[in-house]
């Protein structure tokens, strides 16, 4: 597996790395393409935008390279696959891009995501199969896989966006996520329940080489934004990854009661973070009747700054647990029995306690300054009459 898919890696990586010096460079002469700092924003200074073209750019030729590789060059003949998924990330980069520069409204980017998504399922890109917790494996027909396949693609690229609020958070999920579905369909294919022509790992090293190439260009202090044409461009990869994989077999794999929910529900259990930051903001906004498009200052990442930790410490918090739940996928398919679940276990605790207890966060609670005591003012207070 690493052998067939390390050229791709490899250059998608490098191609995203160069690409986005050349579109730095070019977004930040356009003032439309230029970020500034306001109340909703963590950011402090003009950033350029649109960062997405380069993990664009780079999956084009990453696809193309790896047409020529003589153990791949077999996946791009044998279906029509390939074109759904380079029509639909086309159309979710165009819409993400477009969004980018002139801000389309809530609505039309979301009939957009679905236009993309039905591209993509139309030319057989579906989930085939369903397992029902507590019950059995569905097979599911065309019209309701098609169905599924565009709910989930949407669901997927809005947790990838809603995340994208620190430097280097999304792209380092969407790193950690596509290295965890990548080693568990190389996992499926040596216990014979992935086929070698599935779609899914190449995928999957595509989103790792692009991250890893844009990651030193968006870390903080972030020198360029991956923007809506990024984060809806990777949504699509990460969703179709996991739905190619989890969705095309009805075989319980590892025989793990860990694995009961496999592996159509593993996608959830590995993009966790952004998953979870989804629902809480949709709950949030029901709640207080807001819209749910409106943006704040709520997520996770946010309060994870408001806590006391930097820009840089949240990331990396929200990194290791989104590398803890990839784990607890990982891990049970790699190691027989029960304890296979400790070592995440454990993993989970120490970021708890680390995000709770860190010392510094402590002693930034010990040293907040109390509010001022009201005095008196001194001298004969003039009351003024409303009229």
């Amino acid at each position: 597996m690493f052998r067939t898919y390390g050229p791709v890696l490899l250059v998608a990586t490098a191609t995203t790395w160069l690409a986005t010096f050349l579109w730095r460079s070019y977004a930040s002469r356009r003032p439309s393409l230029v970020v500034q700092p306001d109340d909703r924003r963590i950011h402090d200074r003009t950033t350029p935008t649109g960062g997405g073209f380069a993990m664009w750019l780079a999956f084009l030729v990453s696809m193309a390279v790896a047409s020529r590789l003589p153990r791949l060059r077999d996946l791009f003949e044998a279906s029509s696959e390939v074109l759904g998924i380079l029509l639909g990330a086309t159309i979710l980069f165009a819409i993400g891009l477009l969004d980018d520069i002139r801000e389309v409204s809530p609505p039309a980017k979301l009939a957009g995501t679905i236009l993309g998504a039905s591209v993509m399922a139309s030319q057989g890109v579906q989930m085939l199969y369903f397992r029902v917790p507590f019950w059995d494996t569905v097979v599911l027909d065309q019209s309701t896989g098609f169905l599924i396949t565009v709910v989930w693609v949407v669901l997927v690229t809005e947790a990838v966006n809603l995340i994208d609020g620190l430097d280097g958070l999304a792209a380092g999920v969407a790193l950690i996520a596509g290295l965890a579905f990548f080693l568990y369909a190389s996992r499926q294919v040596e216990a014979g329940l992935l086929t070698g022509d599935s779609i899914g790992p190449l995928l999957a090293v595509v989103v790792v080489g692009v991250c890893l190439g844009f990651l030193p260009h968006n870390f903080h202090p972030a020198r360029v934004f991956m923007g809506d044409a990024g984060a809806l461009f990777l949504g699509l990869l990460l969703a179709t990854s996991t739905l190619v994989v989890g969705g095309r077999t009805n075989d319980e794999f590892s025989g793990q009661t860990f694995f009961f929910f496999a592996p159509v529900l593993i996608p959830f259990v590995i993009l966790g973070v952004p998953l979870l930051d989804t629902a809480f903001a949709f709950l949030r906004r029901a709640v207080q009747r807001r819209g749910i498009t409106v943006a704040d200052k709520e997520h996770l990442h946010h309060r994870l700054v408001r806590l006391g930790h930097g820009h840089r410490r949240a990331v990396l918090i929200l990194w290791a647990w989104t590398a803890v739940l990839a784990t607890l996928v990982l891990v049970p398919t790699y190691a027989q029995g029960a304890n296979g679940l400790v070592l995440p276990g454990v993993l989970a605790l120490g970021v708890v306690l680390y995000t709770v207890l860190h010392p510094e966060v402590r002693a930034g609670r010990r040293l907040a300054p109390d509010p001022p005591p009201a005095t008196a003012p001194a001298g004969p207070v003039k009351v003024r009459r409303q009229r």
